[in-house]
C-alpha cells in the first residue's frame, strides 16, 4: 500500500499548524547574522526575525540546505515506510537547495539500490518563493489526505509552479541595497524620490513589473497588475511581512475587486525578508499568461 509524504523547506513560509495538521516534512535554512548562526523555525518566530533584522546593521545571509541533510531526511523517511517522497523546492535558480536534494537522492539510490526499488523520489523545483510553491505544498498534503495518488498529487503541484505569478512590492530599499539586489546609486535614488518597486516573480526569475511613487500607491498597482493577469474564479493568496496592515488591504482589494477572498496568506520569513525587507505585500495567483 502506498504511504506517501510531502517535504519542502522553510523558505515556503507555511504555519506550523499546517505543517501538523498535514504531516508536511519541512527542512529549515540558517540564517547567519555576524558571527551569530540561527535556524529558521527553530530559534525565531517571524516577530522574533524582523526584531533581528531590524537591529543588525550589517547583511543577514542565509545557507543552502546541504546534500547531507536531505540524504539522512530520505534515509528517515524510507526507514518510516514511505512509498513517495514528494519534496517541493525554493526556486532553483536563486539557491542550491534543489540541485542538492537532486544529488542525495542520486547517491541515496547509488548507495542502496534496495531503496530505489521500494521508494519513489520526485523533486520538483518550486520555481518561486515563499507562498508561490507554498501554497501548492498545503494542498498537495490535503489531498494526499484525501487518499489522492502520488502522481496525481506530483501533476497538480507541477501545474501550479508552471502558471504562478507573484505581484511583490516593498515598502523600503534599504534591504535590497544592503543585499546588493539593487545598486546602491539606484537605491539612494529611490529612496529620495520615494518609488516603490513592484516584483514579478515567475519561472524562476525576479524582474521589475513596475515602479510607483509612495507607500499609498503600491497596493492599488498590484491590485491592477493581478485582476489584469489572474486566471477569473481561481484561487489566490496574500503575502504580507512585518505590517499587518497592508495584509488586511490588500485582502480587502483584492475582496472587493474578483469577489471573494484569499484562499491563504503567508508571512514572509528569513529567506524573504533578507532581501526585500520585513515590510512586503503581494498577491500569489494562477497567470493567464505561460
Amino acid at each position: 500500500m502506498a504511504k506517501v509524504i510531502i517535504m519542502t523547506d522553510s523558505a515556503s513560509d507555511i504555519t506550523r499548524e499546517d505543517e501538523q495538521i498535514y504531516g508536511i516534512r519541512v527542512l529549515n535554512f540558517k540564517l547567519a547574522v555576524g558571527e551569530k548562526s540561527y535556524t529558521a523555525r527553530v530559534d525565531f518566530d517571524n516577530e522574533g526575525l524582523y526584531k533581528i533584522l531590524d537591529e543588525y546593521d550589517g547583511i543577514p545571509s542565509t545557507s543552502q540546505i546541504t546534500k547531507f541533510d536531505f540524504y539522512d531526511e530520505y534515509k528517515a523517511l524510507y526507514e518510516e515506510g514511505y512509498t513517495d517522497v514528494i519534496y517541493v523546492s525554493i526556486n532553483s535558480k536563486g539557491s542550491a537547495t534543489y540541485s542538492n536534494s537532486v544529488l542525495a537522492k542520486e547517491e541515496l539510490y547509488e548507495n542502496h539500490p534496495e531503496i530505489k526499488d521500494k521508494m519513489n523520489i520526485y523533486n520538483i523545483d518550486g520555481r518561486s518563493y515563499t507562498g508561490g510553491y507554498g501554497f501548492p505544498v498545503v494542498q498537495a498534503a490535503a489531498k494526499v489526505q484525501k487518499g489522492a495518488s502520488a502522481d496525481e498529487v506530483v501533476a497538480f503541484i507541477n501545474d501550479w509552479v508552471d502558471n504562478c505569478v507573484i505581484f511583490f512590492g516593498m515598502y523600503s530599499l534599504k534591504y535590497a541595497k544592503k543585499s546588493g539586489r539593487i545598486p546602491a546609486a539606484a537605491a539612494f535614488v529611490g529612496e529620495v524620490m520615494g518609488l516603490r518597486p513592484v516584483s514579478r516573480i515567475q519561472h524562476n526569475q525576479i524582474t521589475t513589473e513596475a515602479k510607483v511613487r509612495g507607500d499609498k500607491t503600491l497596493v492599488p498597482k498590484i491590485l491592477d497588475l493581478t485582476v489584469n493577469e489572474m486566471i477569473p474564479k481561481t484561487p489566490y493568496c496574500i503575502v504580507y511581512g512585518s505590517d499587518e496592515s497592508v495584509c488586511e488591504e490588500m485582502k480587502a482589494a483584492m475582496t472587493k475587486s474578483v469577489g471573494y477572498p484569499p484562499e491563504m496568506t503567508f508571512r514572509i520569513g528569513a529567506e524573504i525578508a533578507v532581501n526585500a525587507g520585513p515590510k512586503v505585500v503581494g498577491v500569489i495567483f494562477k497567470s493567464q499568461n505561460k
